[in-house]
Formats: structure tokens, C-alpha cells, sequence
């Protein structure tokens, strides 16, 4: 039995995974709020909702009359003081860029009622870089999802210390309300635990790109091969975080680092991506095309038929 007295919910984002954290916090019997300041942002996710409501009937079981307590629960707001005024969590999920998240901070800090506690989805950033702008330090700590956060159930939870210990066990409570599987960080690392590998792997796969040494489909289908039974590779694992989140990470870190070739990666899905319009997954196009991508046709991982030579004599040719 678990009790986080945590009834009412605020996400602060509607972006990809601020919008799976609402969705999916309202399924599992949180009234929740789902804000932005940008009302296309909140079009955008209630379309997505609508995505989500067939696949919680696919791939959880989900009846007609869930989906409608489910939108019951969930409602939307570009009032930052109306979306808070009775949240018994904040959990923020805006761009992951520090300036960014310090405003939201500063500016909420005043909105929340007093036993609210505030929690940050960023797996880039360390919970003691917000701590004080959000004006209750001991009430705020990381709670960082995984994207297709009703499969990859997981919630990652970092402290700083000054993070009390009921906030935590709050947290941890309201994680397995909502069927996800606490992972607790013990010591300060940036990118935490999931990130921390899927970063390495991300900007691996984008430089093999990048660099022209092998196609989207070809990163993917040689991960998907020596990883038997994964469900996509490294390019469509890109679309499903999103290319602006992928923006964002390879630029903050390439600057931060001086690497040359995290910059290199951000410049080119800027220029391929973000700049025709194109989001990933949730927005119908990026490495793949959705909702029918080539990595989850059945022939996707299949030995080619000889007349195939050809052409992979002709890609492999150099010079």
C-alpha cells in the first residue's frame, strides 16, 4: 500500500514527454493540469493525447470508459497561477535550457500553495542548479521520465542536499502510484543514470550519420541486430525524444565541453530538421516517417536477397 498525498498535478511543458507525464499521471487517477504558456503547444497536445488514448486501448487494455475518465482528470491551461493555485506536485518540463527553467522557477515560486512540491523531468541539469530559485529547496528535487512513459516505466529521482527526506518519499510513492519503477540516485551525476548511457549512444549514432558513414536505417538495423528483440534503434529512438530536445543537449554540451563534433551533430538537426519543421515521432516526421516507420516493417532485419549487391557494392565503393 503506498500513499504520496499527492492527488493534484501540475506539468509545466506540454512538449513530448510533458505531455506524456500528464496523460499518463491522469490515466493512473491524478487530476491533473496540463500548462504551457504557448495555446499551440496545447493543441498540439491534446492531438497527442488523442494518439495516446489508442494506444493505452492497444497496448494496456485500456476500455472507452477509461479513455473518458482519463480526459475527465486532464485539463489544460495557459494561466500559470490558475494551473498551480491547488497542485499538490509542480512537475516542470520546459526546454532544457538553464535560463529557461530558472524563470519558470522565479516565476512559480509565489503561485504554489506552501506544502506544494516541485519537481524537474531534466536529466541534463543537477537538482542543486534550480534549488534556490524555486524558493522551497527542501521541497524540490529531479523526477526524470523515460519518452513512452507507459512502456518504459521508469522514474529516476535525484536529491540535492538540502532535499528533505519526506519530499523524496513523497515522490518516490507517487512514482509507484503510477506504475513506475523508482530509481534512486545516490551520489550528483548529470544525465543520471538513462541518460548517461542513452547520451553516449545518441551522439555515436548521430556522428555515424553526421560523418556519412552509414544511413539512419543502417545505424538502426545494425543496433537492432546485435540487440535482438529491441524494439528500434538508435535514429528512431532520436525521433521519440524529439529534435529539439536532441538540439538542446548537443548544444548546451558541445558548448560546454568544446566538442566539436556534439556541435557538429546539433548544426546539422538544426539544418535537416528543426528548420523544415520537423519534430520526430510525435510530429510525423524525423529520421523516419510515422506512424509507419521502416524499422518496424516485418523485412526490416531480414538477410537481403542477392539482387541487393548491386547497390550495397555501389554504397560501399570509396574514394
Amino acid at each position: 500500500m503506498t500513499n504520496s498525498s499527492i492527488d493534484r498535478v501540475t506539468v509545466l511543458g506540454a512538449g513530448v514527454l510533458g505531455g506524456q507525464i500528464a496523460w499518463h499521471s491522469a490515466f493512473m487517477c491524478k487530476t491533473v493540469v496540463s500548462y504551457d504558456l504557448s495555446q499551440e503547444a496545447l493543441e498540439k497536445a491534446k492531438v497527442a493525447h488523442d494518439v495516446y488514448a489508442g494506444i493505452y486501448k492497444a497496448e494496456m487494455g485500456a476500455s472507452d470508459a477509461d479513455i473518458e475518465a482519463t480526459r475527465k482528470r486532464l485539463s489544460y491551461s495557459n494561466n500559470l497561477k490558475r494551473a498551480v493555485s491547488e497542485a499538490d506536485l509542480v512537475i516542470e518540463a520546459v526546454p532544457e535550457v538553464p535560463e529557461i527553467k530558472t524563470s519558470v522557477y522565479k516565476e512559480v515560486a509565489a503561485l504554489m500553495p506552501e506544502h506544494t512540491i516541485i519537481a524537474t523531468n531534466t536529466s541534463t541539469f543537477l537538482p542543486r542548479d534550480f534549488a534556490e530559485a524555486t524558493g522551497r529547496p527542501e521541497k524540490f528535487c529531479s523526477m526524470h521520465f523515460a519518452n513512452l512513459i507507459w512502456r518504459l516505466n521508469l522514474g529516476e529521482v535525484m536529491g540535492h542536499p538540502g532535499t528533505s527526506q519526506d519530499t523524496l518519499s513523497k515522490v518516490m510513492h507517487y512514482l509507484i502510484e503510477i506504475g513506475q519503477v523508482p530509481i534512486p540516485i545516490e551520489k550528483e551525476q548529470n544525465r543520471y543514470v538513462l541518460n548517461t548511457w542513452l547520451g553516449g549512444l545518441m551522439k555515436a549514432s548521430l556522428s555515424l550519420v553526421v560523418n556519412g558513414v552509414a544511413t539512419p536505417e543502417d545505424v538502426d538495423r545494425t543496433y537492432m541486430i546485435a540487440n535482438r528483440g529491441c524494439a528500434l534503434g538508435p535514429c528512431g529512438l532520436a525521433d521519440v525524444v524529439g529534435m529539439n530536445t536532441l538540439f538542446n543537449s548537443s548544444s548546451y554540451w558541445g558548448k560546454l565541453n568544446d566538442d566539436e563534433q556534439m556541435l557538429k551533430n546539433a548544426a546539422y538537426i538544426k539544418e535537416n530538421f528543426l528548420d523544415k519543421g520537423l519534430q520526430g515521432m510525435m510530429g510525423g516526421q524525423g529520421f523516419y516517417s510515422y506512424p509507419n516507420p521502416a524499422y518496424a516493417e516485418p523485412g526490416f532485419l531480414d538477410v537481403p536477397d542477392a539482387s541487393a549487391v548491386p547497390e550495397l557494392v555501389r554504397r560501399a565503393t570509396l574514394g
